[in-house]
């Protein structure tokens, strides 16, 4: 029997470009024959890692970093060696993990690394600093490996293992060439997007210069930027049991970590264009489904827009909708041991449907229970 925890998040965003296409507009989505604003999953994802920084939410050793600057990374660690030196040593003790470094120094492709592996790679070049001969030019990664120690060979893949990162167990991560490292991800996010019917705005700007005579008239600069207003739906799936296994079986580590999401995903806010619209709206309506069965994503409760009235908002709208919506689906799909907690500011959520929180720390308290119920802690 499966084991997953979904958020559905109705927020509200006031006009702002949060997420923006190849030429600066707002993304957007046809669905339901409808155009509808979007923001990308990926988009989310950032945030909800920015999110866990910026509140301190997990501790720096179980934080993940995306990068090709490896190398930057080291050196910092290996402040006490002459640079030119070092910078040999990594060359070779990445190779001897399957890692090549381009020219510039940077690794051919963005690594998502957890702390405690960089942290390794650091221990492993101390440790071996005498015998990890720098990588000749031109001489590939599989004839660096042959001319070291199979000790060493062997120690230095074996720091590529998630180091219980909580960022890479959550989102997962793949190296081409390295498959035997890449790690499946425990959590699932779905793209955003509007409940409602949306159109793109535009926004004529000019700019003045402070400097300007009365001589000289007009703007410094005039341009125009996209942008929407929209009340969003937001979905996202956390498979607890292959959270658990890609921290490597610690159930403290996954019951913080599954408290970490759940705040994260909530506070989370894109940065796109913040500096122009400010658009910090926290949601109105957090839903947390604890499944047994499968997951369950709701986003077809919208699948005909929701039409605004003048008399209601329309992130009261969305949450009756969906509560209805997940009403039906339920009865035909969802198991017995399935549960509701929700956070609801719009009033539109049956008051018998789950168990109603007050705050969001309340709502992460409930959550951690049904885990440690779930995983018999």
């Amino acid at each position: 029997m499966g084991f997953f925890i979904e958020l559905h998040l109705i927020q509200n965003f006031a006009p702002s470009n949060l997420n923006r296409d190849d030429t600066g507009a707002p993304k957007d989505a046809l669905f339901g024959g409808q155009r509808r604003a979007r923001v990308s999953s990926q988009c989310f994802k950032r945030a909800t890692r920015l999110a866990v920084a910026e509140h301190e939410l997990l501790p720096v050793a179980h934080r993940g970093i995306r990068t090709q600057r490896l190398q930057e990374l080291l050196l910092a660690r290996l402040n006490g060696r002459e640079e030119a030196e070092a910078k040999g040593r990594i060359e070779a003790a990445l190779a001897a993990a399957g890692l090549k470094l381009k020219d510039d120094g940077k690794t051919q492709y963005l690594l998502f690394l957890g702390q405690t592996e960089i942290a390794r790679f650091a221990e492993l070049i101390e440790q071996h600093w005498d015998v990890l001969v720098p990588v000749a030019a031109g001489k590939s990664k599989k004839d660096a490996k042959a001319s070291l120690p199979p000790e060493v060979v062997k120690q230095a893949k074996s720091i590529l293992d998630g180091g219980k990162a909580v960022d890479v167990a959550l989102f997962g991560r793949m190296l081409a060439d390295l498959p035997e490292v890449n790690q499946d991800a425990a959590c699932q996010v779905a793209h955003a997007i509007s409940t409602h019917r949306v159109e793109r705005e535009f926004d004529y700007f000019t700019a003045v210069d402070d400097e300007n005579t009365r001589a000289d008239t007009g703007a410094g600069m005039i341009g125009q930027v996209e942008f929407n207003s929209a009340t969003l739906y937001r979905y996202a799936l956390l498979d607890v049991p292959k959270l658990l296994s890609n921290l490597q079986g610690d159930q403290e580590l996954t019951l913080s970590a599954v408290e970490a999401f759940v705040k994260a995903f909530s506070l989370a806010i894109p940065t796109g264009k913040q500096n122009s619209f400010a658009a910090h709206n926290a949601p109105e309506f957090i839903g947390i489904s604890i499944r047994h069965s499968l997951p369950l994503n709701l986003a077809n409760a919208f699948e005909k827009p929701v039409l605004p009235r003048h008399d209601q908002p329309l992130t009261g709208l969305s949450v009756k909708e969906l509560a209805a919506y997940e009403q039906r689906l339920a009865t035909a799909y969802a198991s017995e041991q399935d549960a509701w907690g929700y956070l609801d500011l719009t009033g539109q959520w049956p008051s018998g449907k789950g168990q109603a929180s007050e705050s969001l720390q309340a709502l992460v308290r409930w959550v951690r229970e049904q885990v440690v119920n779930g995983l018999g802690v």
